[in-house]
């Protein structure tokens, strides 16, 4: 099959590689689309630790089950999927028992830990793939499997009181997600992002304003969510926040924080509070929820062959949505 590996940081090779065996628990999912993360880009880069090298990046793969393992249940052949960052936990750990599986020390991940969904074929534990909501297309899925996850846990993180005011920072592919949900349940949501049309996309989907990063709000905000990997963002974000409100960082890398202020940015009991991965549960929901609400997913197809211009293109915020790979059709 045909695949993309990162083998030094920087850079994304094209390669040919076996078709991997599933283990017992596992389903073999043919590949339609998988999204491009930013936490692909951070693999690429070398911003988060190689796990495995080479590996194939991608955890945001929409397929179809054509193979599985004798212990593998709950999906059956031919049925569409979705493969997530969250690939495996220990399930015997304090933190699995008490459900925070996303903070089991033992959890692996699809395209760090183990090969991902940038190549034509990919492996994925039964009870760890998700099924998918109806009236989407492969296209609008992907984005779902981590971008809007993983900003509903975020959402969950910021503790944002109903109907209340939630600013935005960085409005890239999970952002323009976590927004509409958002608004679906009654917030006034304002965004901050550099980015001109990232600004247009904010208000076509509904925010009450969109401005510069650094802009101050219209008016004080109940929550934050930073979606940005820009540390010095966060004393900004933490500033713009009313008393007891709480500031969620939504990404698995952040450049680095600058000096805090107490009485500036923390005190009136003011919270900053860490997302770390996901739980399935946050992503049962978060699914059920796009099965009920419609959520339009702003996509920009690159073809497989393109992977490592995606990869660019995101860098550069050159991509206004959510860019997916499409796989040539199977034959």
């Amino acid at each position: 099959m045909r695949a993309w590996v990162v083998r030094t940081p920087g850079r994304l090779d094209p390669v040919e590689l076996p078709v991997p065996i599933p283990a017992p628990d596992e389903l073999l999912v043919r590949v339609r689309t998988c999204g491009v993360c930013r936490t692909d880009l951070h693999v690429r880069d070398g911003d988060l630790p190689p796990h495995r090298s080479p590996v194939v990046p991608g955890h945001e793969a929409v397929g179809e089950v054509v193979a599985a393992g004798r212990d593998a249940v709950g999906h059956r052949l031919g049925s569409r999927v979705g493969v997530p960052w969250l690939r495996r936990t220990c399930g015997t750990c304090r933190n699995c028992r008490r459900g925070q599986e996303n903070l089991c020390p033992s959890s692996r991940y699809t395209g760090w830990d183990e090969d991902g969904g940038y190549a034509e074929y990919l492996t994925v534990p039964a009870a760890y793939a998700y099924k998918l909501p109806e009236g989407y297309s492969d296209l609008e899925l992907a984005p779902l499997l981590c971008a809007g996850i993983i900003g509903y846990r975020a959402l969950r993180r910021a503790e944002l009181p109903p109907g209340g005011r939630l600013g935005i920072y960085g409005f890239g592919g999970s952002a323009h997600l976590t927004a509409q949900v958002a608004i679906a349940r009654g917030a006034m949501v304002h965004v901050f992002t550099r980015a001109p049309a990232a600004r247009a996309l904010a208000l076509e989907l509904g925010a009450a304003s969109a401005a510069d990063s650094h802009a101050e709000p219209p008016e004080p905000l109940d929550a934050a969510i930073l979606f940005a990997p820009v540390g010095d963002l966060v004393p900004v974000a933490l500033t713009a926040l009313g008393s007891g409100g709480t500031l969620s960082v939504a990404g698995i890398y952040l450049s680095a924080i600058p000096p805090l202020d107490y009485e500036r940015h923390l005190f009136r009991e003011r919270t900053l509070r860490s997302v770390t991965a996901n739980t399935r549960e946050d992503g049962r929901e978060f699914l059920a929820s796009a099965a009920e609400h419609r959520i339009r997913t702003t996509v920009v197809p690159y073809p497989f062959e393109e992977a490592d211009r995606a990869l660019d293109d995101l860098a550069a915020d050159r991509v206004n949505g959510a860019a997916v790979l499409t796989m040539p059709a199977a034959d």
